[in-house]
């Protein structure tokens, strides 16, 4: 009996009835021979965690456009607070926490610079549209290690395409972290919020605060607590005064943060130079990586410099726009 043989035998006899077993996966699309250690979702996280375009979203915006400040969140710091409030609900359910975590670590993979600006501003020029999620699928499957994808297994790109709202996801630890990630978000963003001088504590309603608590540990543990006091068989979800609670607290920091115009100043930018780079990389296709210049042949253009343009962090984006737009300063020889 190797390693992952004992494994998958204490997840049989310890996870619940409605977990997903990691024997039991729906597999890869390139068939590949077991690892002997580990499962086939402890490997798709390690695989994420090693992968370029999870180092790259340190340098992506969460809600604050290149904040000043060494604390504000950050998509990578975002995604590994999703990563623990969901491992959290699926150790308390009896639910295969590797495979949530696998979901957690790669749900925001294909987000864009600067944030949902930049993921705005993709989707209008996009044919199709861009949505962040179907792109997060298209880094695993296509993107990452040159064109080759992380070839994860069925159920973590399953998971990472309906973390959002829409269609939910197959698997019981899918759908955690579709809660998990509206948990950490509201949280997270009162807190950058409240540094950046945009919020008080007190300007929450107490009518919201009264539900949920008065500070962001009292909020992570009603609303964490509600999720794994109500998910029944492998169905997630809130206690309805507390789901309440929680989409008037979704509607206050809509109009008190997220449509501040103090806040959100510098987003207005952020339009004009996705649009710049977007039609440069598709008139100059030749100007991309190589693997993408294979895109650009087998898909068009216009996925190529999609995928190209939606990839770069806020600082690459800003410099490779600088490069190609803003005249540089020369000097005569002496």
């Amino acid at each position: 009996m190797t390693v992952r043989d004992e494994i998958q035998r204490r997840e049989k006899e310890g996870l619940a009835p409605w977990a997903a077993q990691s024997a039991d996966t729906k597999g890869r699309r390139r068939p590949e021979e077991e690892c002997l250690l580990r499962t086939p979702y402890q490997r798709d996280r390690d695989r994420v965690i090693h992968c370029k375009s999870f180092r790259r979203l340190k340098h992506k915006t969460q809600v604050f456009l290149s904040p000043e400040g060494d604390h504000y969140r950050t998509r990578l710091t975002h995604t590994l607070e999703v990563s623990q409030i969901a491992r959290t609900i699926a150790r308390a359910l009896r639910l295969n926490e590797d495979l949530t975590e696998a979901v957690a670590l790669a749900h925001d993979l294909g987000h864009t610079p600067f944030g949902h600006a930049g993921e705005r501003a993709l989707n209008a020029l996009m044919p199709g549209g861009f949505r962040h999620y179907e792109q997060s699928v298209r880094v695993i499957e296509r993107l990452e290690k040159d064109g080759r994808g992380l070839n994860l297994t069925y159920e973590v790109a399953n998971g990472v395409l309906c973390h959002t709202d829409g269609l939910e996801a197959e698997t019981a630890e899918g759908r955690i972290v579709r809660w998990a990630d509206r948990i950490a978000y509201i949280n997270h963003d009162i807190d950058d919020a409240i540094r950046a001088g945009v919020l008080r504590e007190e300007d929450i309603p107490s009518e919201i605060t009264d539900k949920l608590g008065h500070t962001k540990t009292q909020r992570l543990t009603t609303l964490i607590s509600s999720v794994v006091a109500n998910s029944f068989e492998g169905l997630i979800g809130m206690d309805e005064n507390v789901r309440d609670a929680y989409e008037k607290l979704q509607g206050f920091m809509h109009e008190a943060v997220y449509l501040n115009e103090y806040a959100k100043k510098e987003e207005t930018k952020v339009p004009h130079i996705i649009k710049s780079l977007y039609l440069y990389f598709l008139q100059h296709p030749e100007r991309l990586p190589d693997y993408m210049q294979e895109i650009a042949k087998e898909e068009g253009p216009q996925r190529a410099a999609c995928d190209y343009v939606a990839g770069m962090t806020d600082h690459f984006a800003i410099t490779s726009y600088q490069d190609l737009f803003i005249p540089k300063a020369w000097h005569l020889g002496v």
